[in-house]
């Protein structure tokens, strides 16, 4: 598998297990205040690393406020967005460091590629906090493990 196919796959299975954990909680009644902030900021932490990676101002905050509505909105938005930039990705494009300030406004910069694992890496460990959010409240939560999805053709 070349490299542009397997951030395909991973941004595919991204996309997918995101969506798995918004059907999750727009079907509660009543959705755990900490599941939905961690959505809210596994998504907007999507758009940071995106706008990064791209060399464009940051225009949300880490930690954004939490709207069921607006995270089905910006899931849709992202999926798209990611899939295209990683349509243009090549080894060199992986290799080359993208240059940032963090949230505490100490510059740094750090490798593509390394850029894109952290991300899918960070979504599943917020996605794991949601369901322990879930399961704490008594509800269950999506089932969105990498080795489901590839096993039943969802990615």
């Amino acid at each position: 598998m070349d490299t542009r196919a397997h951030y395909r796959r991973l941004f595919a299975y991204e996309a997918w297990a995101n969506r798995e954990v918004l059907t999750s909680l727009a079907r509660v009644t009543e959705v755990p205040p900490k599941a939905l902030g961690r959505f809210a900021h596994l998504l907007s932490a999507q758009r940071l690393w995106l706008e990064r990676a791209l060399g464009v101002p940051q225009t949300t905050p880490v930690w954004p406020t939490p709207e069921l509505q607006r995270c089905a909105e910006e899931l849709n938005a992202l999926g798209k967005e990611w899939q295209a930039f990683v349509e243009r990705l090549d080894d060199a494009k992986l290799d080359a460091a993208v240059r940032y300030v963090n949230t505490k406004g100490e510059p740094w910069q750090s490798r593509l590629g390394d850029v894109l694992d952290h991300l899918i890496a960070h979504s599943a460990y917020h996605r794991g906090q949601i369901a322990s959010d879930l399961r704490s409240a008594g509800l269950v939560p999506a089932y969105t493990d990498l080795i489901h999805a590839t096993r039943n053709g969802l990615v």
